[in-house]
C-alpha cells in the first residue's frame, strides 16, 4: 500500500524499507526519509508539484494515477523539465502497447501493482505464474530501451 505520512514512513523504514511510495506529495515524508538517505517517491499531479517534489530531494517523481495523466502529460513535462525522471503508476500494463507509450514519452521506469500481479495469481500462490508475468514484462522493457 501507500505511506501516507511521515509516521508510517518511520515505521517501514524501522522494518527494513529502502524506498518509500507515497500517493502524494507531504514535506513531512521528505524530511523523515532524506535524514535516512532513503529513496522516496511522492504521487504527483502537476508540474508544479513535481518541481516541490524536486526541490525537497526527490529523484524519480510518482505520476498518479497515470492512466488519468497519460503518456502526454509526460511528455509536457518532459519538455520545460528533461531533467525530470518519472513513474507513472495506476494505468501502466505489462502490454508492448501501454509501455512502449510511456517509455517513448521519456518515463524513467513504470510501477505496476494488480495489472502484473492479480488477486488469482495471489490467492492460489502461483509463483510460477507470478515469475512468468514479471520476465515478460521486464523482456518487454527491456526490447523498448534498447
Amino acid at each position: 500500500g501507500s505511506v501516507t505520512d511521515a509516521a508510517a514512513a518511520s515505521l517501514y523504514m524501522a522494518l527494513g524499507a529502502n524506498f518509500i511510495v507515497t500517493p502524494v506529495l507531504r514535506e513531512d515524508i521528505a524530511v523523515v526519509c532524506n535524514r535516512r538517505k532513503v529513496l522516496w517517491s511522492p504521487g504527483c499531479g502537476s508540474l508544479t508539484e513535481i518541481a516541490k517534489a524536486e526541490e525537497l530531494g526527490c529523484e524519480i517523481v510518482k505520476l498518479f494515477p497515470g492512466g488519468i495523466y497519460g503518456p502526454n502529460f509526460v511528455k509536457g513535462v518532459k519538455g520545460p523539465q528533461p531533467w525530470t525522471s518519472i513513474m507513472p503508476t495506476g494505468g501502466v500494463s505489462p502490454t508492448e502497447e501501454n509501455l512502449k507509450g510511456w517509455f517513448d514519452a521519456g518515463v524513467t521506469c513504470v510501477g505496476m501493482g494488480s495489472q502484473l500481479i492479480s488477486k488469482d495469481i495471489i490467492a492460489n500462490k502461483d509463483f510460477d505464474k507470478l515469475t512468468q508475468s514479471v520476465a515478460n514484462a521486464l523482456s518487454i522493457i527491456k526490447k523498448l530501451r534498447s
